[in-house]
């Protein structure tokens, strides 16, 4: 046993103590004593240097330096524009995977599909079912748009040709400027269908706003054909052209200086989308950018004792932005450690299951047919003293080879936890065969682990080692908190149109405080023994199974774990 947990454990071990070490509060602090140092000295000294320069080396100076925050700003709010682009389109893609043709053509389904998408996701206006001939034969919105041909549209035929897309802002039968994701579907006997989503312009509108520019300042969404995809404060308004050239290609933000159409001297600041045919736009009058540094022109020592508490307060900004991402950094490190330590476990604990089942179970067939032949010969014999003291002897062998047989049933069922698939389930006797995985503890400790399984209980489709997974995590915190001579109590119903599972302990309980955090990554009350991630995992397979987990405890009373999953149970995500 030492050696296999020395195997479990020996790959990470290293990656371990490197967590361990990131966790150091005490390294962060050097660290960034350490970066506000270097970076204070490193700006101090060329600082020195430019009060020896005359205004024009000066200006010319602080106009670069000035460009830098503009190119981040452009490419943050570019990224806020890809981020929404992308999780709109990958929303539409995963519905059209998920669900069959029939499904999305049912009136009161897709009503109900397009109702979750507009909670989760805002900007969706409507959502509409197309088939391979172009024409809506199912759709959900505000418009009367079911029945509609678009073989004819320029969208229609770019979907059916990249199979998916993301159109530029235009009016289309709405009227209103809007943007359409589509996505093409393919079934296995070869028809294609189109699913189609609305996107209502206003959410670029916000993401522009939340630029926070200054006033005389202005910032826009164009194609590359140069028409503007939200209206602009200065060139034009939205599906107007714009007052002045498309700037240069590039997908990285970049900086101009250009007299605008109004005759100012501004920057322009901007970057091409790589995967839409968008450009985000943003101008800034030239004047109003330096006009704080042309009052520190005429004394050196001013703009010294300025720039030095500037370089302060950056420095200890910039520092506390690049600590902040160090320490998420490590932290997303840290969880994918555990996570790949865990999985390794169960793994490894699997294929031994696997391996000791398989071994043990051909002896005990031998064993089994050997004590079958002794009954069948002790019944031909004739009585003689020994014969009935014998029979039971065979019945005692054939009886504990059965209870091995369960054994290694259990263990090759958990060894089964590594393959995913959705099937027919009976939740009862999924629920019943993880206890039966605890048995032992609980006889030991003498903990009361009662089952009451409605026998009516409906059977779900879902996906049998996630199950099993999520009610051995159950068991195993409630076994944690009860102590010795403790009750456990599992119940099944079945509630509405849900299946209903709880599990009920008489252990330590929890405060306030803890429940907040329960379902939250490597956070655990088990100090130096538990992972953080049992319940972790458990609220991640619920939640990507369709149901719904909730708790209730009371400290010095017990804990109550509750489970709902849908008595339809679609495929689950893997």
């Amino acid at each position: 046993m030492i050696k296999l947990a020395d195997i479990i454990k020996h790959p990470l071990r290293e990656l371990q103590s490197d967590v361990d070490e990131a966790e150091s509060p005490v390294r962060y602090v050097v660290l960034r004593r350490k970066i506000f140092a270097l970076m204070a000295a490193a700006t101090l000294i060329p600082l020195l240097a430019m009060g020896a320069l005359n205004y024009y080396e000066h200006q010319t100076t602080m106009a670069r330096e000035i460009q830098n925050p503009l190119r981040v700003l452009v490419n943050k709010t570019k990224n806020s524009f890809e981020l929404f682009l992308t999780e709109r389109s990958s929303t539409v893609s995963l519905i059209a995977s998920a669900y069959t043709y029939q499904e999305l053509a049912d009136e009161k389904k897709l009503a109900r599909i397009f109702s979750v998408m507009k909670k989760e996701f805002k900007g969706f206006v409507d959502l509409g079912l197309i088939d391979d001939s172009g024409t809506q034969v199912n759709y959900v919105g505000p418009y009367a748009l079911k029945g509609k041909n678009y073989a004819e549209q320029r969208w229609f035929q770019e979907v059916r040709l990249k199979g998916k897309y993301v159109s530029d802002v235009f009016m289309g039968f709405r009227k209103f400027p809007h943007v359409i994701v589509a996505v093409q579907h393919m079934t296995e006997d070869g028809r294609t269908w189109i699913l189609r989503a609305t996107l209502d312009t206003h959410q670029f509108e916000r993401i522009i706003a939340s630029m926070s520019l200054e006033p005389d300042a202005d910032a826009f969404l164009v194609n590359a054909q140069g028409i503007l995809q939200t209206s602009s404060n200065n060139y034009g308004k939205v599906l107007e052209k714009m007052s002045f050239p498309m700037p240069p290609q590039t997908y990285e933000p970049a900086v101009l200086t250009m007299v605008d159409p109004l005759g100012r001297e501004v920057y322009l600041a901007y970057a091409y989308f790589p995967e839409a045919n968008f450009a985000l736009v943003a101008v800034k009058p030239r004047g109003s950018v330096l006009k704080t540094w042309y009052t520190v022109r005429g004394d050196l020592l001013f703009i010294f004792a300025l720039g030095v508490l500037a370089v302060f307060v950056a420095a200890y900004r910039v520092t506390n932005v690049l600590i902040g991402r160090m320490k998420e950094s490590e932290e997303r490190r840290e969880m994918a450690l555990r996570q790949v330590e865990h999985s390794q476990k169960l793994s490894s604990i699997g294929r031994l299951a696997a391996g000791v089942a398989h071994e043990i179970n051909n002896p005990l067939a031998i064993i089994n047919e050997k004590a079958g032949l002794m009954k069948d010969i002790m019944a031909r014999e004739q009585d003689f003293p020994a014969k009935a003291r014998i029979d039971g002897q065979v019945e005692s062998i054939l009886r504990a080879v059965e209870r091995c047989r369960g054994i290694t049933h259990r263990m090759l069922g958990f060894a089964r936890r590594m393959d995913v698939s959705i099937e027919d389930l009976d939740v009862g006797e999924i629920i019943k065969e993880t206890a039966g995985f605890l048995s032992n503890e609980a006889m030991h400790r003498k903990v009361d682990v009662r089952l009451e399984i409605d026998p009516e209980l409906p059977r779900i489709n879902s996906d049998r080692s996630q199950l099993q997974q999520v009610f051995l995590n159950l068991f195993n915190n409630a076994l944690a908190a009860v102590a010795d001579g403790g009750r456990i109590l599992a119940t099944a119903r079945e509630v509405g149109d849900n299946v209903e599972i709880s599990v009920r302990d008489n252990g330590c309980g929890m405060s306030d405080e803890t429940l907040k955090h329960i379902f939250e990554p490597f956070f655990t009350t088990k100090k130096g023994k538990g992972t953080g991630l049992g319940l972790s995992i458990t609220y991640g397979i619920i939640k990507r199974l369709g149901g719904d987990i909730a708790v209730e405890s009371e400290q010095g009373v017990g804990t109550t774990l509750t489970i709902t999953l849908p008595k339809g149970q679609r495929e689950a995500l893997a």
